[in-house]
């Protein structure tokens, strides 16, 4: 069950770390030994820590980060909660339906912040951790980054809306072929197809993503939120409709028994027998 009640975080139960400092406000995902597995409780803290950014004027600039080798690898299928739950497969279509317009509500948060946001990627970034990437006004991507979308080998839809925001950096045809086929490609590649800025060494990712936060930070705040406004008003122009596209076939393919085809198939590292039902 989604917690969309509780405004706190239970002490052991932090999924993101938010710390702020001199006009920097850094996000940091802090569970590295499951590779910092997304999860809706995940979701959840984020919308909470990016409600508290978005009313502080102290903080110009937002860095997302990880600890440990990973910026994120995807879904943490073992975290509680991970299945919603319904009396029918009509009830449990439209609880999903819900769930994922409820995620979609909370990304949106951290994406449309008033400050920028830089996020400083190293490791796998796959699924729900690209998709959170992709979030990002900015970002910066160690030369050992690994990015994919593999949902469609799963069964399930990319439901966060990250093969639209690929579409709107990179183009159409290469959403398709990243989020249809589930490749993986590297630092070097993102950065042509515009899906990274900025591509450095792992030991120098951190300096880097600051050093960039500190140059848009002393800039005058008022002309780079109204700077980020237009952007996003031009380039997201046609999201929202989308969006709710996406909800639905998350819904449907997260019932479907080709997801949980995919993922028993997965869990035995064989490859899947999908049906189309």
């Amino acid at each position: 069950m989604i917690d969309t009640l509780s405004m706190d975080i239970g002490e052991g139960e932090e999924r993101i770390r938010l710390e702020t400092a001199d006009g920097l406000a850094v996000l940091t995902l802090c569970r590295p030994d499951q590779l910092n597995g997304w999860s809706w409780e995940s979701t959840r803290q984020l919308g909470l820590l990016a409600d508290r950014i978005r009313f502080d004027a102290s903080v110009r600039v937002v860095l997302l980060r990880a600890e440990g080798r990973a910026f994120c690898a995807g879904i943490d299928v073992t975290a509680p909660g991970g299945a919603i739950t319904g009396a029918s497969a009509a009830e449990r279509t439209r609880n999903y339906y819900e769930g994922i317009r409820w995620v979609h509500e909370r990304f949106a948060v951290l994406a449309r912040l008033p400050q920028p946001v830089i996020a400083a990627v190293q490791g796998y970034c796959l699924g729900f951790g690209f998709e959170l990437a992709l979030m990002a006004d900015i970002r910066i991507a160690a030369d050992d980054a690994v990015f994919a979308l593999p949902e469609a080998g799963l069964g399930v839809a990319v439901d966060a809306g990250g093969d639209l925001r690929i579409a709107r950096e990179a183009g159409a045809g290469w959403a398709k072929l990243l989020a249809l086929t589930g490749r993986r490609i590297d630092a070097a590649t993102a950065r042509r197809l515009n899906l990274v800025q900025l591509v450095t060494a792992p030991e120098a990712l951190d300096a880097e993503a600051r050093a960039l936060a500190a140059e848009i930070a002393a800039n005058a705040p008022l002309a780079v939120q109204g700077i980020k406004r237009a952007v996003d008003a031009y380039a997201d122009a046609a999201l929202p409709g989308a969006l709710d596209r996406v909800a639905m076939t998350a819904a449907l393919t997260l019932t479907s028994e080709d997801s949980r085809e995919g993922y028993t198939a997965k869990a035995a590292r064989r490859p899947p027998r999908f049906e189309g039902r």
